[in-house]
């Protein structure tokens, strides 16, 4: 219950890592150990400095506006309530939604792997469009939160990481991580900027600022620790598996390269532990998503206000927003391939940490950050967003098309709805 300041730093920090760990490294690892190769490693360093930068600015403002809306206050605090702060918060709800059939995409590479092989293609969409239909029942009927299992959860999914990181070190054939054999460096950005993805998820400790003991010290720690030891993690993950499958074998098992990495040297058994892994990882990403993040940005840009506390039987309240969610959700994982799903959830993402970014420039003096430190933030995941653009107009302009439709209809539909419907967004801090 908010003002109980209940939670430690660990365990804020272990929200962050829950959130930033295991689906979206299962999910996406592949696509990008394709774009840059043996030295992906370094695609998830520079992601993870950008995002660093981004956490500086939610530190700053999670401190000064400590809240359960997290972003979407930021932005109401300086936007103020309009069709900017409106349109971006309908964007983070789509955001969600792609990260939800991202997830949904990669529980589905995985699940196959268990089916006898040469199996009908057809099963990644069942598998896909199954696990949100279970979630979407589980919402339906009101399950609560289990919100002290997080840390246990997060415990396992990065304990299995690291000893298959570990593991995987002591095995490892340098010549694969040869530095001769790195692609364009131009790579090492398109790689970074589709991994970036990977990051989402720190700034979900802004929204247990309520609940933190000693926010204003614990807040920055926490979430400088979770980025911390996620870049950590990946990087000690991408040289395990570099280190241990040629780029032929990584492109041959793209879908599920983690599982196929732990073979070499843990056999059938490490390949079906890093499988299961991998479904434990999306399905808990899938389920925190959906009940934390999609249906409380649903409700907002239905009723216009923040909700008072994050509850999973919020769908309650408008339970058609949860059908509306998952019903994209699934036709984004049925009808989108693996890297344009990534491609559009990491731009989202961006796209907001820019605009996040930009407000806090209004708050400088409130906020008492540095604006050298701000600028850096906006200007880099500014940058990362061209340059995740530019990739899909040279290899997807279908993609970039879709996320061009996406951003304008979300701004043109706040545009409507607030002509007809006449309604304001309205800030809850305090």
């Amino acid at each position: 219950m908010a003002g109980t300041k209940s939670m430690g730093l660990w365990a804020a920090a272990s929200i962050g890592v829950g959130a930033m760990v295991g689906a979206g490294i299962f999910s996406i690892f592949g696509t990008a150990a394709r774009i840059s190769g043996n030295a992906v490693y370094m695609s998830f360093i520079i992601a993870g400095a950008v995002a660093l930068l981004s956490t500086y600015s939610y530190a700053k403002m999670g401190v000064r506006y400590p809240s359960a809306g997290g972003p979407v206050e930021f932005l109401l605090k300086g936007f103020g309530d309009g069709i900017v702060s409106g349109g971006l918060n309908l964007l983070l709800w789509v955001g969600y939604v792609f990260g939800l059939a991202l997830y949904a995409k990669g529980f589905s590479y995985y699940a196959v792997t268990f089916l006898p092989a040469g199996s009908a293609s057809v099963w990644d969409n069942v598998f896909a469009t199954a696990i949100i239909l279970v979630f979407t029942v589980i919402n339906f009927v009101g399950a609560k939160a289990v919100g002290k299992s997080e840390l246990f959860i997060v415990s396992i999914k990065v304990g299995i990481l690291l000893l298959f990181a570990i593991a995987g070190l002591f095995y490892m054939d340098p010549t694969n991580l040869s530095v001769s054999a790195w692609p364009a460096p131009k790579n090492l950005f398109f790689g970074a900027g589709m991994v970036f993805l990977a990051y989402q998820g720190f700034g979900l400790i802004t929204n247990a600022a309520e609940d933190l003991k000693d926010p204003e010290k614990n807040l920055p720690r926490a979430l400088y620790l979770s980025v911390g030891l996620v870049i950590i993690i990946y990087v000690l993950v991408s040289l395990a598996v570099m280190g241990n499958l040629s780029i032929p074998e990584i492109e041959s098992a793209q879908d599920y390269a983690l599982a196929a990495a732990a073979k070499p040297f843990l056999g059938d058994i490490g390949f079906k532990i890093m499988a299961l892994a991998a479904l434990f990882s999306t399905s808990s990403a899938i389920n925190a998503t959906l009940y934390g993040g999609a249906n409380v940005s649903y409700l907002l840009a239905r009723e216009g206000e923040l909700p008072e506390f994050f509850e999973r039987k919020l769908w309650n309240r408008g339970t058609e927003g949860l059908f509306i969610t998952s019903g994209l959700v699934i036709l984004c994982a049925n009808f989108l391939r693996l890297e344009g799903i990534g491609m559009l959830a990491s731009a989202s993402s961006l796209i907001i940490y820019v605009a996040v970014n930009a407000s806090h420039l209004h708050l400088l003096k409130e906020t008492g950050a540095k604006s050298y430190i701000i600028w850096a933030s906006l200007l880099s995941s500014f940058i990362f967003f061209v340059v995740l653009t530019y990739y899909e107009f040279v290899h997807s302009k279908s993609t970039l098309g879709l996320l061009a439709l996406t951003i304008v209809s979300c701004f043109a539909a706040e545009w409507v709805y607030r002509r007809y419907s006449g309604r304001v967004i309205k800030e809850r801090t305090g």
